[in-house]
């Protein structure tokens, strides 16, 4: 046993307090000292919940230590981004927070929670998961102007799932209704996978979702995607129009970045970003985010910040909240 351990443990056994002074032997441990929880406020197999299994796999080989996704469902979102917000600001404890879905938590007076974006230390973006509308292959729609043609003709007689009220699905099918002038019949469900199984099974006509959601569908021939809401053309689905390419001015997305608790320590933050930067940066993460048909967008700290304070204000005023 190393003689500054022995006096550590000695006294610490005789109840003396131990005052470790600058030059003795002993030196602090390296963060991190152990494996770290990446928690996901939804369940298993949906898009944040691949990011974060690639996060944690690369972010493990980067760090040395293992890092546990752990995925807590439930409440909008909130019993996930409430975790995050009241853990420990130790830098062991960090987790998605999706945008814009977790704004109707605390903008939304008829939920008011207490917390908010000043609840969390904002780290970096990491994948931009930009809106698509599709139907089923063998839908009379095979443009956005035939369903806004169609919704024109019968108010509310053209139906479109989507995944979440206030969510990046919801939003956009309201900003589409405001551009347009027409009136959708919007089915809200739990997940994506249920606006997928309702789509494939001819229970509604439009399904809205998020490019790496139906990269496999669309690949299989099983939907046809009309339009992508991005500035420019998807790399995962090149053959597919953007909205504004069919004169429709819309740019939607999920945005999947990391945050921890409020007052995590500076050099702490500084640590997790290099870790996070190199993860994000490996050749391997890049070639796995682009077979899951994710595009990494990183922006951090300050540019993190500022793009969530901006979209904040942008969806208080489309909801009217």
């Amino acid at each position: 046993m190393r003689i500054g351990t022995f006096v550590r443990v000695a006294a610490g056994l005789l109840g003396i307090p131990v005052v470790v002074v600058a030059g003795s032997c002993t030196t602090p441990a390296a963060y991190p000292e152990r494996g770290l929880t990446l928690i996901v406020a939804y369940g298993a197999g949906g898009g944040t919940d691949a990011s974060a299994r690639l996060l944690a796999n690369d972010l493990g080989r980067t760090i040395g230590q293992f890092v546990t996704v752990q995925n807590i469902a439930g409440g909008g979102g909130w019993n996930g981004w409430s975790a995050i917000a009241h853990a420990t600001p130790d830098g062991y404890t960090i987790g998605y927070l999706n945008v814009p879905s977790m704004f109707a938590g605390y903008l939304n007076p008829d939920i008011g929670r207490p917390e908010s974006l000043d609840s969390f230390t904002l780290l970096m973006n990491h994948v931009t998961d930009y809106c698509v509308w599709a139907v089923r292959t063998d839908s009379p729609f095979k443009s956005m102007a035939d369903v806004i043609a169609a919704a024109k003709s019968n108010p509310g007689g053209v139906s479109i799932a989507a995944h979440g009220y206030g969510g990046d699905d919801h939003l956009a099918i309201l900003s589409m209704q405001e551009a347009t002038g027409v009136e959708f019949r919007v089915i809200h469900n739990r997940s994506t996978a249920d606006s997928k199984a309702q789509i494939l099974g001819g229970h509604v006509d439009v399904v809205g979702a998020n490019v790496s959601e139906v990269v496999a569908e669309y690949k299989a021939g099983e939907m046809r995607v009309l339009g992508v809401m991005s500035p420019t053309r998807s790399e995962f689905l090149p053959d597919v129009p953007t909205f504004e390419e069919q004169d429709y001015d819309q740019e939607w997305a999920v945005s999947r970045g990391i945050a921890a608790p409020k007052g995590l320590p500076h050099a702490t933050v500084d640590a997790l970003m290099r870790f996070l930067e190199a993860a994000i940066a490996s050749e391997g993460h890049k070639r796995e985010a682009a077979r899951l048909s994710l595009a990494l967008e990183v922006k951090k700290g300050k540019a993190y910040e500022d793009f969530l304070k901006t979209q904040e204000q942008h969806i208080k005023r489309l909801m009217g909240w």
